[in-house]
């Protein structure tokens, strides 16, 4: 597959520059399909045991291939329905006390904040946030957990190298800016949790996501509220325990037309292949960058990732003449940025696109 024919199997690069991927990302035409098979088959089946059969089938498919995204075993990811859902699993489970320290950044997804933000009122935790690049730093002898980004939402900043070095203290991954836009090891992360979307690079649909837990970790994340798809054998009654995986985390329901959606999408974009995936991406967006600064805007501090986002005096405004001129991209709320989320889909003509309409806006302006 060529980067045409992958543009191609997403059709709304037919009229949008589509460059908000950050946020959700667009939708093959063959996820749609997919899932539209898997309804039709309950409509005209029924949903009795074939059905959960299935079921059964694609999640172990879905799992198996959203493991790999994060270079993950199987056995050691739980099939979420969000980002936020797998930090708020953690965060829950991890027994913090009164007294115990969190550390997190100061430019986390409100996704990252709600749970800690939770854990400090019903538990008494202490809450401090820094510079992301501060993280592994400021751990001090209370700190019972790091909690940050992989890759910062705002910026596309990344996560210090030296958080890979920590002992003794947990670090759990924000990767929803991570998992399907830049390669991600999670054995290479040494991180002990790692919490993804799906529909975000993953291009799968809203209510999936990933929740990666470290062999070691198994035993002492006991899962806060397990249901029937996380017992070991559901019909022990009150003996019943949790599966010695992560299926123990998993969300209670996952619909088979969401697998099978999330399955044909990774497969569109294995297809291309996931290192030039990755390598697309990051050249398309440093391009980007590049051409913002000759254009004297300013550019927020960022990694070598998917996510640019450049300053402007009214970004609503600006996002709203982009949408106009058919350019989409996000403002990031209670910040002067406007931020553009470039894919592997996505190629020059895109980005030219939103340069000509930014240009347009400011001679409109002058």
């Amino acid at each position: 597959m060529n980067p045409a024919e992958l543009r191609a199997a997403f059709p709304v690069l037919d009229r949008l520059a589509y460059l908000n991927a950050g946020t959700c990302g667009p939708v093959p035409r063959a996820a749609v399909e997919a899932a539209r098979a898997e309804l039709e088959s309950a409509a005209e089946a029924g949903r009795w045991t074939p059905y959960f059969e299935r079921l059964r089938d694609l999640q172990a498919r879905h799992r198996a291939a959203y493991a790999a995204r994060v270079g993950a075993r199987p056995e050691d990811v739980a099939l979420t329905t969000s980002t936020t859902d797998g930090v708020a699993r953690v965060v829950a489970a991890l027994g913090l006390r009164r007294g115990d320290e969190i550390v997190t950044s100061d430019e986390e997804h409100p996704g990252v904040y709600g749970p800690l933000v939770a854990a400090r009122e019903r538990l008494g935790v202490r809450v401090r946030a820094v510079a992301l690049a501060d993280v592994a730093d400021a751990i001090g002898p209370d700190t019972a957990l790091v909690a940050c980004s992989h890759v910062g939402w705002v910026s596309g900043a990344v996560a210090p190298p030296a958080l890979a070095e920590v002992v003794n203290v947990p670090v759990l991954l924000d990767g929803a800016q991570g998992a399907g836009a830049v390669p991600v090891d999670v054995g290479a992360l040494r991180c002990a949790f790692y919490a993804a979307a799906g529909q975000k690079w993953l291009c799968g649909p809203i209510g999936t996501g990933l929740l990666y837990v470290a062999p070691e970790w198994r035993e002492r994340l006991p899962p806060a509220g397990p249901g029937h798809v996380n017992l070991g054998d559901p019909h022990a009654g009150l003996d019943a325990v949790p599966h010695g995986d992560a299926r123990a985390h998993d969300a209670s329901a996952l619909p088979p037309e969401a697998s099978a959606f999330a399955l044909a999408a990774d497969a569109v974009l294995g297809a291309f292949g996931w290192d030039a995936v990755h390598a697309r991406a990051r050249e398309l967006a440093e391009r980007l960058a590049g051409a913002l600064r000759e254009r004297g805007l300013t550019v927020a501090p960022r990694g070598e990732t998917t996510l640019v986002a450049w300053e402007t005096d009214d970004a609503p405004a600006v996002r709203d003449r982009l949408a106009a001129a058919g350019v989409v991209v996000r403002d990031l709320p209670g910040t002067p940025l406007v931020r553009a989320s470039v894919g592997a889909w996505n190629d020059e003509g895109d980005l030219e696109r939103l340069l000509t309409a930014l240009e347009a806006g400011a001679r409109g302006r002058g």
